[in-house]
């Protein structure tokens, strides 16, 4: 027996080990993850919603949102507010003779790596590139759409200016569990007084030195996977409340962007029936925008509902907060609202034989996705 439970014990902590080997923080940053850690992950209950070879794409409805960008400059007062009181700790500690041992060397000494920076909020050059490889590779995988020169009114770009609610207590209530549960483990561990607001603005810069910086050895080496779970958790019930199905109203703000969507198929499936020279009538509708238009959009398609809950938001009804790690749920903002992440539409055209004349596809970040009916 006792063997028996020393194999178990080894098992257990290889088991816990290997995992944590494969834990990629850069998949786990709710809506600051980068498109390209994340846009081959596909959940393996969806069937995909694929559509005859027989069929050929008439038109395209693109929602995306922006790429990779940089903190605002809100977010940068905050972090060179970390960088002063992270200093003020250490002056206390070594006062007062306290050992900073565990204390990692680069937290010490760290300044902020937009200090002095006057703009903030703008697009990286990796959002840059994730854009423009998205555009390549949707020109490529479209091209019966994507066959005629640039015109504004073949392929219109439209835009929407940022929009941001008033942060709800309800939402800040609900995050203080966790930060007080790993800041006390941050504490133990690294025998430092960090107060909640400290570890707050440490998970914020884990998120923003991973996905801007691609540093994962700094902030980022703070936090356990399992504390990664956690913050990440409460980064997703955040943008389920404020932006997603915790609301009804927030749903209720795509309806706009649908209805332009639906009228924009009616007026390519008139311009096929009335035989229109090619050149003179919409191929794609482009929309870039931020994570509060693509998220209530993608609810709005019910994307990312869990059982029967598509009834429930047909009745404008708020759903259940997404399960606590380590339950597993389908509601993760690294998924839903990465940066770039993107709906399609795709309206296709189908031979007379076939039960219907048109179909559509939806594609959630470029991958076809089934919807509710």
């Amino acid at each position: 027996m006792a063997m028996a439970a020393i194999l178990l014990l080894f098992l257990t902590l290889f088991s816990n080990s290997k995992a944590d080997q494969d834990f990629d923080i850069r998949q786990h940053l709710s809506t600051v993850t980068r498109y390209g850690a994340v846009k081959d992950i596909v959940d393996s209950s969806f069937s995909s919603s694929d559509i005859p070879d027989a069929c050929t794409p008439l038109h395209l409805n693109l929602v995306a949102r922006h790429g990779t960008r940089s903190p605002t400059k809100k977010r940068m007062r905050e972090l060179e507010k970390l960088a002063s009181h992270i200093r003020e700790l250490v002056k206390e500690a070594n006062y007062n003779n306290v050992s900073l041992q565990k204390v990692p060397a680069w937290l010490q000494q760290w300044e902020s790596p937009w200090k002095g920076k006057l703009k903030g909020g703008q697009l990286d050059r990796k959002g840059e590139e994730e854009l423009y490889q998205l555009g390549i590779r949707v020109r490529e995988r479209f091209p019966d759409i994507f066959n005629e020169e640039y015109h504004p009114d073949v392929y219109p770009i439209r835009t929407t200016h940022d929009y941001r609610k008033n942060h709800e207590l309800a939402v800040n209530k609900m995050k203080e569990p966790i930060l007080v549960e790993i800041t006390s483990a941050l504490v133990k561990r690294y025998e430092f007084k960090f107060t909640i607001h400290d570890i707050s603005s440490l998970w914020f810069l884990s998120k923003q030195e991973s996905s801007l910086l691609d540093i994962t050895d700094q902030a980022c080496s703070l936090f356990s996977p399992t504390e990664v779970a956690l913050l990440e958790w409460m980064d997703d019930l955040e943008v389920f409340i404020l932006k997603g199905y915790g609301n009804a109203l927030n749903y209720r703000i795509g309806v706009p962007l649908l209805k332009d969507v639906v009228q924009s198929m009616d007026q390519a499936i008139k311009a096929k029936e009335d035989n229109h020279a090619p050149g003179s009538y919409e191929k794609a509708r482009l929309r870039f925008a931020h994570a509060e238009t693509v998220v209530p959009f993608s609810c709005l398609l019910g994307l990312f509902l869990e059982g029967s809950d598509f009834e429930r938001i047909q009745k404008e009804e708020p759903l259940n907060l997404p399960p606590k790690p380590p339950q597993n749920r389908k509601w993760r903002g690294s998924i839903v609202a990465p940066f770039a992440g993107n709906n399609m539409l795709v309206l296709y055209s189908c031979p007379a034989n076939f039960s219907s004349k048109y179909a559509v596809q939806v594609i959630h970040n470029e991958h076809p996705i089934p919807i509710p009916s």
